[in-house]
């Protein structure tokens, strides 16, 4: 399993969700300091042109935060491939289950803790269908430690890793399904017409390319 494919999924998922807003005044921006503070020469001490540079007590910061994007490029295909390096860390640790369905008759959280209670699933992650998730299981999870709620769209390596159970309804498997397999690789035979030569067309040796080459030339 490509564990570094999980790494460097998380790495980017966290670097994108960074605001990046970080920011220090440089000796431009802080207030004040226009004024020479004491006269060049004749005073004795040392030559200065702002009380706000740099070595100045509330002066201007060097190299400090400036706002940037922390978000860089991380291909689709390989993020689609870590999501399945996860799924498939889940199963062999015994730790992914299927559902038929979310659907609660109640929206009150005591009755899917005792759910989730029964099944030791302390710690779970719920992926529901595509563009929405149960209004009940909704309401019924977001007062519940250590249980998030996601629908199959929004499922991400470092939601999974987060969590220790991985609940899926069929409806967000088949999505889900239909979603990764289409970024595996196709084999180059099926990719790709090839040409098949039989050896016996194939020259032994350079010595008879020569002559075939040399007797084409003399038939012409």
């Amino acid at each position: 399993l490509r564990i570094d494919i999980l790494h460097r999924y998380v790495v980017w998922q966290l670097a994108k969700r960074r605001a990046g807003t970080a920011k220090t005044k440089n000796r431009g921006e802080v207030r004040g300091g226009g004024r020479k503070p004491w006269p060049q020469k004749g005073s004795g001490r040392a030559r200065q042109g702002s009380i706000r540079a740099p070595h100045f007590r509330g002066g201007g910061t060097v190299h400090g935060p400036r706002p940037r994007s922390y978000d860089f490029t991380f291909p689709r295909k390989v993020r689609s491939m870590a999501i399945r390096v996860a799924l498939s860390v889940k199963f062999a640790q015994g730790d992914l289950y299927i559902v038929d369905s979310f659907g609660l008759e109640t929206h009150k959280t005591q009755n899917l803790k005792d759910l989730l209670d029964q099944r030791n699933w302390y710690s779970a992650l719920l992926v529901d269908g595509n563009t929405y998730v149960d209004e009940n299981l909704r309401l019924a999870a977001r007062n519940i430690q250590k249980c998030d709620v996601l629908p199959s769209y929004a499922l991400n390596v470092h939601m999974m890793l987060k969590r220790h159970a991985l609940v899926l309804s069929l409806p967000a498997l088949k999505i889900l399904q239909e979603r990764l397999v289409k970024d595996i690789a196709e084999p180059a035979w099926d990719k790709y017409d090839f040409k098949m030569t039989s050896l016996e067309s194939i020259p032994e040796s350079n010595d008879q390319l020569q002559l075939e080459e040399s007797e084409e030339f003399k038939e012409s």
